[in-house]
């Protein structure tokens, strides 16, 4: 698993890559914890390049979420591959904090005056 991290107004973007699993679960949650930590605003976490999320890696998205929420910090999913969203879907994750099909969605609902420097870049 990768993760790169793009701070915008109002935003940080973490990109995800590779397969979200037991043995990575970890180091995604200090990932988004840090870039979540760094930034005033919402985090999205593009996940187009995740091959699989296991319960153990939609449990560090859960603990991530929680920690915004009690911070009132914005999160969300984007990008999730069909499989991606079935596993949302089987664990009933998609009713807990919002999935986005696009990235572009994902900004413009949680921090629109990040939209023009996303399009941008």
């Amino acid at each position: 698993m990768k993760s790169v991290e793009r701070q915008l107004e109002g935003l940080v973007l973490v990109t995800v890559e590779g397969r979200v699993d037991l043995s990575t679960a970890d180091a995604f949650r200090v990932a988004l914890t840090a870039a979540q930590d760094r930034q005033a605003g919402a985090l999205v976490v593009d996940l187009s390049a995740v091959d699989y999320i296991s319960s153990a890696g939609l449990r560090s998205l859960m603990i991530v979420f929680k920690a915004g929420k009690a911070v009132a910090k914005p999160f969300a999913v984007a990008c999730p591959s069909p499989l991606l969203r079935e596993i949302f879907t089987i664990s009933r994750m998609h009713m807990v904090f919002p999935i986005f099909h696009t990235l572009r969605e994902a900004i413009e609902t949680l921090a629109p005056g990040a939209l023009s420097a996303f399009e941008a870049a």
